[in-house]
């Protein structure tokens, strides 16, 4: 007896400012749905204003899945989102309504479309003693164990610690879910740029600076919460050695590094469906709607 069909699933992928939770938000509105969110640093408490979350006028127009899931400091993988992000598309689908995927951490999404086989978690201890090299340190052994670094971020340092620990062997990979329509989103670099600008401004004049400040003094800066875009450009500053317009510029840069990355990850994947902006919302409408009428006819 063949497994019975899965449920339509909308992703929405894209670089970091490029209006995805926007469109998002609009097609969960319109296709009576609700949103799961794929980003590696939402998932985590505390980090709000840094991160661009959702507010709660939108979680309050439409349901915002995983989160504030995981503590500023405690481990979170991609096999735990996966798990997380697959029980809330059978939660949302189950209930009738269009489960919409949306982020830009390449790995938490093609985790979930593509069905990935994550291997087992490391020793903690070997992970721990791991945890005490710093990058370069890192890299430095990845070469002399002749491990392969193709499509790893070489500046995460998690990445890099979990290349070691598995000996290079990736995930295994299935076919794309079936019944499942992904867009992605592209934006004029300079156009991007701008968004990130105005941003960052926007963060800066909403408080980052006390928010970075608060996690930094209750948990110290190798919490995870804090090596993430726009909260690790602040130890300088509060070190003294940093201006607060120095930081402004780190931050930009790291986000624009940031969209690089996920570009050059997303870019790689054939199935999606690129809108450049400004996004023309009837194509993107008569898209989800082909994918469910095509759901009803099968």
């Amino acid at each position: 007896m063949a497994a019975p069909r899965l449920k339509p699933l909308v992703v929405i992928v894209g670089e970091t400012a490029s209006g995805k939770s926007a469109l998002a938000l609009q097609l969960a509105q319109k296709f009576n749905g609700e949103v799961i969110c794929a980003d590696s640093w939402t998932v985590r408490r505390g980090v709000d204003i840094g991160t661009a979350k959702p507010t709660p006028e939108e979680r309050a127009k439409v349901p915002h899945h995983l989160l504030d899931v995981a503590e500023p400091c405690e481990d979170f993988t991609a096999a735990v989102f996966k798990r997380l992000a697959n029980r809330a598309i059978d939660d949302v689908a189950g209930r009738g309504k269009l489960p919409v995927m949306v982020g830009g951490t390449g790995l938490y999404i093609d985790g979930v479309l593509y069905d990935f086989g994550f291997l087992p978690a490391g020793d903690r201890a070997a992970r721990e003693e791991l945890n005490k090299l710093d990058i370069n340190q890192l890299l430095t052994r990845i070469k002399k164990l002749g491990l392969k670094m193709d499509g790893v971020d070489t500046r995460n340092k998690r990445r890099l610690i979990r290349l070691v620990e598995t000996e290079g062997t990736q995930p295994s990979r299935q076919e794309l879910r079936e019944n499942t329509l992904i867009l992605g989103i592209k934006t004029d670099p300079t156009v991007l740029r701008e968004r990130i600008e105005r941003r960052v401004d926007g963060m800066l004049k909403a408080g980052l600076e006390g928010e970075v400040r608060g996690l930094a003094e209750r948990y110290g800066w190798d919490c995870e919460a804090l090596k993430g875009v726009g909260y690790a450009q602040w130890k300088d500053y509060f070190l003294g050695s940093q201006t607060l317009p120095e930081t402004r510029q780190k931050i930009i840069k790291a986000t624009l590094d940031l969209a690089k990355r996920q570009r050059t990850w997303f870019k790689r994947n054939k199935s999606i469906r690129w809108f450049t902006t400004p996004v023309n919302l009837s194509e993107v409408v008569e898209s989800v709607t082909t994918l469910l009428q095509t759901d009803i006819n099968n």
